[in-house]
Parts: C-alpha cells; sequence; structure tokens
C-alpha cells in the first residue's frame, strides 16, 4: 500500500497492489475510485465500533486499484507501523483505514484513569499492519521518559502506552497555568503521538482589528480569553 498526501491539499492518494487488501472506516470521504467494480465490498461495523465511529458502514477494498479519499480543511493522514506486540491506545476517531490482517479490540481503562482522562474506553490495534491516522494537522511522535514527565495539550494527544503513568495537569508558573489548557502529564516508555494543528485562536486574533488593549488584557488577567471577547 503507498501513500501519498499532496502538499497544501486536503486529499491523500491511496495505491493498493494486486495482494494488498485495505479497510476504510469513512468509506464517504472516497472521492474518486480506479478499480475493478468488484474490487469494494462494504460491511456493517459491530455495535461497539458503530458508537465510537458514529458511522455504520466501513469499506473493504482489494487491489490492483487506487483511490483519492478527502480529509476535513487542516487536516492529514499518516500512515503508522502497528507490530504484532503494540501497546498503543488510540482514540477511535483518529482511525481512518487499515491494512488486512490487523485486529483491534476496546481497551477499557482504569477507573483512576477513566476519572482523569474522562474517556472510558480506547482501541488498541494489532499488526504487522499499516494503520492510516487522521490528525489535525501534522503527526508527530514524541518518546516518553521513565524520569521526565512529558505535557501534552488534552486536545492534541492521539495515542500513548498502555502502561504509561497519567493524570491531568498544568506547568509552569502562576501565570503559565492560568493561560493554558489542561494538560496530560505522562511518564513511561514508549512514543507519544501527537497532532500539531494550532488550536491557539489567539494567533488569528493578530490579524484582526482588535485593539491592542484587549490583546493586552487578555493575556494579563487570569482567564482574559475567556471574558474579554
Amino acid at each position: 500500500m503507498k501513500l501519498d498526501t499532496p502538499p497544501r491539499t486536503g486529499s491523500v492518494n491511496v495505491e493498493l497492489d494486486v495482494d494488498d487488501t485495505l479497510h476504510v472506516l469513512h468509506p464517504e470521504s472516497i472521492a474518486a475510485y480506479q478499480g475493478s467494480p468488484r474490487s469494494r465490498e462494504d460491511r456493517f461495523m459491530d455495535l461497539g465500533g458503530a458508537l465510537r465511529k458514529k458511522k455504520w458502514i466501513r469499506s473493504k477494498l482489494q487491489g490492483p486499484s487506487r483511490f483519492v479519499m478527502g480529509l476535513p480543511a487542516g487536516y492529514s493522514l499518516s500512515a503508522i507501523d502497528i507490530p504484532q506486540d503494540s501497546n498503543l491506545l488510540f482514540d477511535f476517531r483518529h482511525a481512518a483505514l487499515f491494512t488486512d490482517g490487523m485486529t483491534f479490540k476496546t481497551k477499557v481503562l482504569k477507573l483512576r484513569t477513566a476519572w482523569i482522562t474522562r474517556e472510558l474506553v480506547r482501541i488498541k490495534f494489532s499488526g504487522p499492519g499499516t494503520l492510516g491516522v487522521l490528525s489535525a494537522g501534522e503527526l508527530a511522535t514524541i518518546q516518553l521518559q521513565p524520569d521526565q514527565p512529558l505535557f501534552v495539550d488534552k486536545n492534541a494527544l492521539v495515542a500513548y502506552p498502555e502502561d504509561a503513568s497519567i493524570r491531568l495537569s498544568v506547568y509552569g508558573n502562576s501565570l503559565a497555568s492560568q493561560h493554558m489548557n489542561v494538560q496530560w502529564q505522562l511518564m513511561g516508555r514508549g512514543p507519544v503521538l501527537i497532532q500539531t494543528g494550532s488550536r491557539d485562536t489567539g494567533l488569528e486574533d493578530k490579524l484582526t482589528n482588535d485593539g491592542w488593549l484587549k490583546r493586552l488584557l487578555r493575556e494579563v488577567l487570569p482567564f482574559g480569553g475567556v471574558y474579554i471577547k
């Protein structure tokens, strides 16, 4: 399987060789398809997958074929190699496609972690195979350290190791902690996947006609970005 994301476009080109089989979890995003009509087979998802993805249909595509998959504005699709013993837990919303032969199962989080993250389940994929991951902006990988915490914006975390230590936190001095989103603090070993699309609306404010006083008050006052519009 080959993935080609053209620069500055909201699409990805996927090419399947004769022995390739791919499962697409968002079949309505397929904008164009070239191959045998019989090489596409749509199936109903299981109830758990349907509830998590809020979709009832997934597509099984076989090669040789190629198709163009449209992406939401500002999103990208990255191909991640998943080994047989992978212990990454994914937010299922970011899973777009995966190669045939891979399996996935629901992992119910520990009560403490579920309380902290407000997530009851995450998805664990097992390979070997390739997983297509949707992300806002580019997808970045950071390696965890057992003796140094990694802080990740709660909106940016895509996947983390199952055995990682995790809790909600903020960091920095009092001014910093008042002006940041809640962070996931992770420690352990293994990769963490984050989406890097900017969520800082203040970057856009600098290009608007807002006066300098409003911008200053948003920065200086505690929770100024919430109360000063």
